[in-house]
């Protein structure tokens, strides 16, 4: 299986794709998130791309064991890496050219944000 830290070529077609088995809201939007199919596909892509940054640099500073804070910083990365489960392993199955379940499809609509919330926590930390 590909590493999905050294994927870069995430596209936007797979996020509309994972998009058009989510329903949408009464507004148009995608789920709760107030965004179009549109919208919420870039937004799934950067998304993505912005955790698998946060777990590259994570990366090196542990290759360089800097950082009186590396204790914290691991505990937030491994938070991350658990909120962004779904969204990672959809990328995942894409890359393998596997089908993602509606049950998965979904999981990834309600926990991208969250996703990009625990990212910034890590990035936050790394800044320190």
């Amino acid at each position: 299986m590909k590493s999905l830290y050294s994927h870069r070529s995430f596209v936007l077609v797979p996020a509309v794709a994972l998009l058009s088995g989510c329903a949408l809201s009464s507004s148009g939007g995608i789920g709760d998130t107030g965004m179009t199919k549109e919208v919420f596909a870039h937004y799934v892509e950067e998304v993505f791309r912005f955790q698998n940054r946060m777990t590259s640099e994570v990366m090196m500073l542990m290759d360089a064991d800097e950082g009186s804070n590396l204790d914290v910083i691991m505990q937030s990365e491994q938070h991350m890496q658990e909120v962004c489960r779904p969204l990672n392993e959809y990328v995942a199955r894409d890359i393998d050219g596997l089908g993602a379940s509606l049950l998965l499809q979904r999981k990834v609509v309600k926990t991208t944000m969250d996703c990009d919330h625990a990212a910034h926590e890590v990035e936050t930390l790394l800044n320190r």
